[in-house]
């Protein structure tokens, strides 16, 4: 028998959806709570994920998804950051 190695899965607090972790943004709150985005993955402190479209960055604005996931307010410049980001990611 083959060894088969699991994949790490999230769901996107957009669309909902699970989706593998590579496939997905890392928006991430600090110990100081600051907002960042995290491209590694691995950084410390609570994490949310996205998937790379912008329906999901407004259902989440909409939804208050991202206020939910990280316990706190969410300024409006982090989901113009995001927006830019998602900008250049998007095919």
């Amino acid at each position: 028998m083959a060894n088969v190695k699991k994949v790490p899965l999230r769901k996107c607090i957009g669309c909902n959806e699970m989706k593998n972790k590579k496939e997905m943004i890392r928006v991430l709150k600090t110990t100081d709570d600051q907002i960042i985005l995290d491209a590694t993955g691995k950084k410390n402190g609570r994490g949310a994920y996205l998937c790379f479209s912008k329906e999901c960055l407004q259902k989440a604005m909409k939804g208050k998804g991202l206020e939910r996931s990280l316990k706190m307010p969410i300024p409006q410049e982090v989901y113009e950051s995001l927006e830019r980001k998602l900008d250049t990611i998007e095919l």
